[in-house]
């Protein structure tokens, strides 16, 4: 094989063909994928050379939307048990039953079923003064307050709160798997990996975090689409939504800087910090005789996530459970945000130094990753976040199951601890050495995906998705785009391993008979 052609260098890509030519026809993972074949067996098989695929009213988003509002109805199935009572009696049954719910709880919790106005009033008792959410799903959650009925006792109240929030979320599913299916334009039944995730139908009402993954995957939409404008204002307000969609801009920085593409970078990142003010700045600022300052109860996310100690699903926590003297709770922050910077660093070399520029989904899932990974706390839905970057990154079903594998085994381990820890004298459930396993197990899984992805990234010749020939579908303006700056290898251009018109030269991401090249 001749050595990877720079991308001024490349063919046109299927994306980049003249629109006079026929549309390039959909990737089937049944053609590519040995699992996604040997699965397609329990529904006839895969999908023969020769079938109409455009004549069914059933278009892969369509079938991929379904498949996804069916997979969350599972999810609301499986708290069954804790809706018909799990939250309510008993001290660990909604453990047992692995069903627990933020949702219910908080809403008398946090003021919600007493009318209190989050953020600006203060919420009675000796507990936690203000809401600890970002405001834009502070926002959220007080839409579907409002839409919850006052009368019957608080159970019934909370209930009938879980499941207007559930419905709310089951549109932000849908949304996410849609998105996923038209970023990649011709892999649209990559999306069926986020559809039919076990751990996104387990976890998607734990929380309120599919909503700021909606508005993630919206805004890496609208970036594969060159709409650098609309794709900055939706990362500023996922970022008002939950703290993590700021990290996009990272990897953005990093591949307009490769490509210098900086007029689609800076619209991007002044739209964003302009839409994070715009929903932050009305609660955020208070003024009164004193003058302007800060509201309290806006700064509580911040203080709040500042002040708490490390948590469930971090390895902090095996940590700090293993030794004698556990470490403060501000020398964890202090390490965890030098590790963080670390990552950072790490994911900016790796973008600048690759011998073929990473895709932007690549850059985006390990930053995340390494996010959640040197947190102090990942909790059984930070999981979503990872779903669908995930997907754009590796869409390969080995990988994908292995990981979620792991993520389901972390699912049922914690609500096993907990259960263990409130059951009192008896028992029932993990002990603390089987829950730090589990931990493990899931932080293991999480680095495989990421090593995986790493490789992709150094050997571009595995990336499942420029095997077809494409460059970066989810790159938008960075697609086709050339280098301008790169370092260590990447700048020294490899010598042709093949003399101009010896031995045979395979176009990069193809074989020689112009199929699919080896894994």
């Amino acid at each position: 094989m001749c050595a990877m052609p720079s991308a001024e260098k490349m063919p046109p890509t299927r994306a980049h063909q003249p629109a006079t030519e026929q549309a390039p026809q959909p990737v089937l993972p049944t053609q590519q994928d040995k699992i996604a074949t040997a699965g397609s067996e329990l529904f006839g098989g895969p999908i023969g050379r020769r079938a109409l695929l455009s004549t069914s009213r059933l278009t892969p988003v369509r079938v991929i939307a379904l498949v996804a509002i069916g997979m969350f109805a599972l999810g609301m199935v499986q708290k069954a048990p804790c809706y018909n009572g799990g939250w309510f009696v008993g001290a660990s049954s909604q453990y047992t039953h692995a069903c627990y719910s933020d949702i219910p709880h908080l809403y008398q919790g946090r003021g919600f079923a007493d009318g209190l106005v989050p953020y600006f009033d203060r919420l009675p008792g000796d507990g936690m003064e203000y809401l600890e959410y970002p405001v834009l799903t502070g926002l959220f959650m007080q839409v579907a307050a409002w839409l919850t009925p006052d009368g019957g006792s608080i159970q019934h109240q909370e209930k009938f709160y879980w499941m207007v929030n559930a419905g709310m979320l089951m549109i932000c599913a849908v949304i996410i798997a849609v998105c996923v299916a038209r970023i990649h334009r011709r892999r649209p039944w990559d999306a069926l990996l986020v559809a039919l995730a076990p751990a996104f139908a387990l976890t998607a009402t734990i929380n309120w975090d599919l909503f700021a993954v909606a508005l993630t995957a919206l805004a890496m939409l609208m970036w594969s689409r060159g709409r650098s404008v609309s794709a900055g204002i939706l990362i500023g307000l996922a970022a008002a939504a939950k703290l993590y969609p700021a990290l996009l801009l990272g990897p953005l920085l990093v591949l307009c800087w490769r490509t210098g593409r900086w007029r689609a970078f800076w619209p991007t990142a002044a739209s964003a910090v302009g839409a994070w003010l715009a929903v932050n700045l009305p609660v955020m600022i208070s003024h009164d005789a004193a003058g302007f300052h800060i509201r309290e109860g806006w700064a509580k996310f911040y203080t709040f996530s500042q002040e708490r100690g490390v948590d469930f699903g971090s390895f902090w926590l095996i940590l700090s459970q293993r030794m004698d003297d556990p470490l403060t709770t501000d020398t964890v922050n202090s390490l965890a945000t030098a590790l963080m910077l670390l990552c950072c660093l790490g994911v900016a070399a790796l973008g600048l130094t690759a011998p073929r520029r990473p895709r932007l989904a690549q850059l985006v899932f390990l930053i995340v990753a390494a996010f959640v990974l040197t947190n102090k706390v990942y909790s059984p839905q930070y999981v979503l976040w990872l779903i669908p970057l995930a997907v754009l990154a590796r869409p390969r079903w080995r990988d994908f199951l292995i990981w979620q594998v792991c993520e389901v085994a972390y699912f049922l381990g914690i609500w096993m601890y907990l259960a263990f820890t409130t059951s009192g004298d008896a028992h029932k459930g993990l002990p603390t050495e089987g829950y730090q396993l589990a931990i493990a197990v899931h932080l293991l899984g999480t680095l495989y995906l990421c090593a995986v992805v790493v490789r992709d990234i150094y050997l571009p010749e595995r990336d499942v998705v420029r095997r077809t020939g494409e460059d970066d579908p989810s790159g938008g303006v960075l697609d086709g785009a050339p280098d301008v700056f790169v370092l260590g290898p990447a700048a020294r251009p490899r010598h042709q391993g093949v003399h101009e018109g010896v031995g045979t030269c395979v176009t990069w991401g193809t074989a020689p008979d112009g199929g699919p090249s080896a894994r």
